[in-house]
């Protein structure tokens, strides 16, 4: 896809990446709105910075905050959702690097998205809450492929298409799993939703993400679709963190 063909915050973004087991400091990517812009100081400004401010704080206790601060045209928007495994700390250190990030990136953009491994932070000037997010989304890939695995692509669609299941059902609508493809080669699988979404509006978030599998991930050893309201993650190794 040329440059040409992308307008703010409707992006599909094709690249290839080795995934991490780890949590990484670096984000998976972030999007920008260049439509809409606030001055420094304005009445905006002010109330994007207390959104950071209540998502930052609060987000950490329970995993998921979202947040309206302001009146009119004039509203931020915004969440921050970091992932169902990480630890508190984890959570409270990866928004907060989100927030210092996003002001780096998108500086008086009214409307930006950015990714983290551990954690999503997401805010506009229209009120998208409650709301799928069909628009932005990105694509994460293994550059290696699959061997000696029958149904690969199936199996994959079919282990996630029933964690789909699991989570939506959940309180935090998250859920992982393995399943073993053959003797040899495990499969293991993360899927979650923003919790501003209704359970069912989460499965089909996530039932479209799964759509875009022979788009994304064909045949590949790892890959996900993160997007704005749902994402998907599978591995052929452990990725997720363990309770202890």
């Amino acid at each position: 896809m040329s440059s040409s063909n992308l307008v703010p915050l409707s992006i599909l973004f094709f690249f290839t990446l080795l995934l991490q087991s780890a949590i990484g400091v670096d984000p998976l990517y972030h999007i920008c709105s260049s439509s809409f812009n606030y001055s420094s100081g304005s009445t905006y400004d002010k109330n994007l910075n207390t959104l950071f401010n209540q998502l930052g704080n609060k987000v950490p206790h329970t995993g998921f905050r979202q947040s309206s601060v302001g009146h009119t045209q004039e509203t931020a928007h915004g969440l921050a959702l970091c992932r169902g495994d990480v630890s508190t700390a984890d959570c409270k250190s990866c928004v907060s690097t989100a927030i210092a990030e996003i002001k780096k990136c998108c500086p008086n953009d009214k409307a930006a998205v950015i990714w983290y491994d551990a954690c999503l932070l997401r805010y506009s000037n229209v009120n998208f809450l409650g709301t799928i997010d069909s628009e932005n989304k990105v694509y994460l890939y293994n550059v290696q492929n699959v061997s000696g695995i029958e149904s690969f692509n199936g199996k994959t669609r079919d282990f996630l298409s029933r964690l789909t299941d699991k989570a939506y059902r959940s309180p935090k609508l998250f859920a992982t799993d393995e399943m073993s493809l053959n003797k040899i080669d495990k499969l293991y699988g993360l899927v979650q939703c923003t919790r501003d979404l209704s359970d069912l509006r989460c499965k089909k978030c996530l039932d479209d993400a799964i759509n875009e599998l022979p788009n994304c991930c064909d045949s590949k050893r790892g890959g996900r679709v993160i997007g704005g309201s749902c994402n998907f993650r599978y591995e052929l190794y452990p990725f997720v963190i363990s309770k202890k």
